[in-house]
């Protein structure tokens, strides 16, 4: 208890120190050079696997400049008083930092260290949209960082700074701008880039031998490389577009391409729209995307009589071609959809689903946010092992207060091995102090 009181008071005096003043989140808003925080505070029920615990949830998030920081620290107490125990090592206590960045992704030095939401290199063809924290118990430190300096730069990311995981690194150069056709506006932005990405995870590559179905075969890492080119199309303020194609080889298995074009809109700042759609050539044990929203899950599920891995899948996957799109909308910085598809041509039970609505403050005192995953589409949206779901509903009586009811449908290992059910359900009153 005296640690955790400890870490209370350390947050609490680190906000105090800030003196912040009220405005929107820097998360939400790139670029934003008012310094501004929200300390949200929740008090309610979880029920977790049938056991109540009752919850004590901060939340602060605060900017200061390029600098952004958010934590996310829950105290679960039993219905006997006693903590659980989510705090059991120092990588427990390390993930109470929800994230710190530097700057926004696209700027000259961008860092982020944390939980990743929506890890992205280059077009996504290696990896688009992966998550590090598939549920609360299963949240990691990672860190994402980008060097831009106008004429090369690189992206680079590790999913678990404490443990290994996934590293991925990609340079690029724009070699137009080394040469006197630097005057030329548009093209003088084409860009050659080289992608690899690893995972080092135990069971990462782990097979079923074809001699044997019961013999398994450890491969050890995960490792994908790949090659794409880009050329820009339009690049006003408010319109940009881009032309690309993309290449991929993910070791010791296939090989893919895609061709696509993407589309950035701006409207004065009312509406934004990043929409983007590519053909996907895959050849024999080959995913795109391989590293995505589901990847944690989809690794390895393992138990005393069977497994399944993601790597295992790739032995019954044949050449085939395939449609990407997605598209993300924002009204007034505030109302956001996100989609996401992606399916084999004549494939059943293939590809998956990404979808992401977030309506704050948009209807007056109604709080509304989701999230839907779904992989091996069939029924879009049956809930089972290959989905994962969150929603809240709430409502503020006053401005300071939200009740609210958050929903969770994850899945995590039990003692044999396998995937089971999470369904968590929170009543929460959170009072919401802003300065």
């Amino acid at each position: 208890m005296k640690m955790h009181r400890t870490i209370i008071c350390v947050i609490a005096c680190v906000l105090l120190q800030a003196g912040i003043t009220l405005g929107q989140s820097q998360e939400q808003v790139a670029g934003a050079a008012m310094s501004s925080g929200v300390f949200p505070v929740g008090l309610g029920a979880t029920f977790i696997n049938g056991q109540t615990y009752y919850l004590i949830n901060f939340m602060p998030e605060v900017g200061f400049g390029n600098f952004g920081l958010g934590l996310n620290v829950n105290l679960r107490y039993g219905t006997d008083g006693k903590l659980r125990s989510d705090y059991n090592s120092f990588s427990d206590y390390l993930r109470m930092i929800r994230y710190a960045r530097w700057a926004q992704k696209g700027d000259p030095f961008y860092i982020r260290i944390g939980q990743l939401d929506n890890a992205l290199l280059g077009h996504g063809f290696i990896m688009e949209g992966y998550e590090n924290s598939s549920s609360y118990d299963l949240r990691r430190t990672g860190m994402e960082l980008d060097l831009n300096f106008n004429q090369f730069g690189i992206e680079s990311m590790t999913s678990d700074l404490a443990h290994a995981g996934i590293s991925g690194v990609r340079g690029y150069v724009k070699p137009l701008k080394l040469t006197p056709l630097d005057k030329i506006p548009v093209v003088n932005n084409f860009e050659i880039g080289a992608t690899y990405v690893t995972d080092r995870t135990v069971n990462a590559n782990i097979t079923t031998d074809p001699s044997n179905i019961n013999q398994r075969i450890d491969g050890h890492s995960m490792s994908i490389y790949g090659f794409d080119a880009g050329l820009p199309l339009l690049a006003y303020k408010t319109v940009k577009s881009t032309l690309y194609m993309d290449y991929a080889k993910i070791v010791d298995y296939g090989n893919g391409a895609a061709a696509g074009i993407d589309f950035r809109f701006s409207g004065m700042g009312l509406v934004t729209i990043n929409a983007k759609y590519e053909r996907q050539f895959n050849g024999d044990q080959f995913i795109p995307s391989y590293f995505n929203a589901l990847y944690e899950l989809d690794r390895y599920t393992g138990s005393v009589s069977s497994f399944r891995s993601k790597a295992d899948s790739l032995r019954t996957i044949t050449k085939n071609e395939g449609n990407y799109g997605s598209i993300v909308v924002s009204i007034l910085n505030t109302f956001n959809i996100i989609g996401k598809y992606q399916a084999p041509v004549g494939v059943r039970d293939a590809g998956f689903f990404h979808a992401v609505l977030d309506v704050p403050d948009v209807i007056p005192s109604i709080v509304l946010n989701g999230g839907y995953d779904r992989k091996n589409i069939g029924s879009l949206f049956k809930l089972d092992e290959n989905s994962l779901l969150y929603a809240e509903v709430g409502y503020k009586p006053v401005s300071f207060m939200i009740v609210s009811t958050v929903y969770q449908w994850t899945w995590a290992l039990d003692n044999n091995g396998n995937y089971v059910s999470q369904k968590r359900i929170e009543p929460k009153v959170s009072f919401v102090y802003q300065f």
